[in-house]
């Protein structure tokens, strides 16, 4: 297990059994749905790292809450609670990991379900920015942060090993038309990115079956194989142009496999060095066993 030193100025090696040493300063983990919220936590933990977590409620893995120093739930869209819980943990930097269930926000009496304080309120209506997209929402989130004080960075710089090396990955390899689809798919994908709207492209005989949205990767592969009838297609999935690494970073891992698997999809076409591949043996041969290809690449497929 290796510590970045430079990591908040904080790192340190230690062993599980040893406590963490007095004088090291937490880090704030703003943690959503999936398994990096966790494997950033243990990290922390191996590297004596205190964590003051604050789980969103409904999305955050419960396996938090023996992990970190400190755990709080995060019940209802309140600013001032994370900026309280912070600051009452000592925490002067912060990092955000895992899915957040954008769609959340455009359900009907939204307000009344998510009980926003007058923070929240704020920043959602009187903060200025171009538009409600994901990059707009969270760098305003981190500019209202850093107004108290509180600095984000990436939960990658703890995490480095996550991010996927380059190769076809599986045994299987893909075929000389799924290369083209994967060509066509690299492209689209990247300007999808580039404006902000998903980073995900589903693909057949070059043609285009589903662009992820607000509803994330996993809901459109699963429309991907509506359309499809389970024939067989590829998944790409790449970072955006100038990708900020605090937020929004590119992650796979059991659970996109699995829902190929059940849609029908054949390929998954990653960015190698740009995005997360969590549990990565486990992945892997969950991969291999239902004949499903993973390749990640380092340069942009020529046309």
């Amino acid at each position: 297990m290796q510590c970045l030193p430079g990591w908040s100025g904080l790192l340190q090696s230690r062993s599980p059994e040893r406590p963490v040493k007095t004088g090291v300063k937490p880090v704030g983990l703003l943690a959503c749905a999936g398994r990096f919220p966790i494997a950033f936590a243990e990290k922390a933990r191996d590297c004596g790292i205190p964590v003051v977590c604050v789980g969103v409620a409904g999305m955050a893995d419960p396996a938090l809450k023996e992990i970190c120093t400190e755990y709080h739930t995060l019940h209802r869209a309140s600013l001032g609670f994370l900026l309280r819980t912070f600051r009452r943990g000592g925490v002067e930097r912060w990092t955000m990991a895992g899915k957040f269930h954008k769609h959340m926000l455009y359900q009907p009496w939204r307000w009344v379900q998510l009980v926003p304080d007058w923070r929240m309120v704020r920043f959602y209506f009187f903060r200025k920015r171009r538009a409600n997209n994901d990059d707009s929402l969270l760098l305003g989130l981190i500019a209202e942060f850093r107004d108290h004080n509180l600095e984000c960075v990436s939960s990658l710089d703890l995490v480095p090993e996550l991010l996927v090396r380059e190769g076809v990955l599986t045994r299987r390899k893909p075929s000389a038309a799924e290369q083209q689809d994967i060509t066509v798919g690299w492209n689209l994908a990247r300007e999808m990115g580039r404006l902000d709207i998903g980073q995900s492209v589903m693909i057949r005989e070059r043609a285009v079956l589903a662009v992820e949205a607000i509803e994330g990767t996993d809901r459109a592969i699963e429309r991907a194989g509506e359309l499809c009838s389970r024939s067989g297609f590829v998944v790409v999935k790449v970072a955006k142009p100038g990708q900020d690494r605090r937020f929004d970073v590119p992650t796979v891992g059991t659970d996109t496999i699995e829902t190929m698997h059940r849609a029908g999809a054949k390929v998954l076409a990653i960015e190698a060095g740009q995005t997360i591949l969590l549990d990565e043996a486990q992945t892997v041969a969950l991969a291999d066993r239902y004949g499903i290809t993973i390749a990640a690449l380092g340069t942009p497929p020529r046309t």
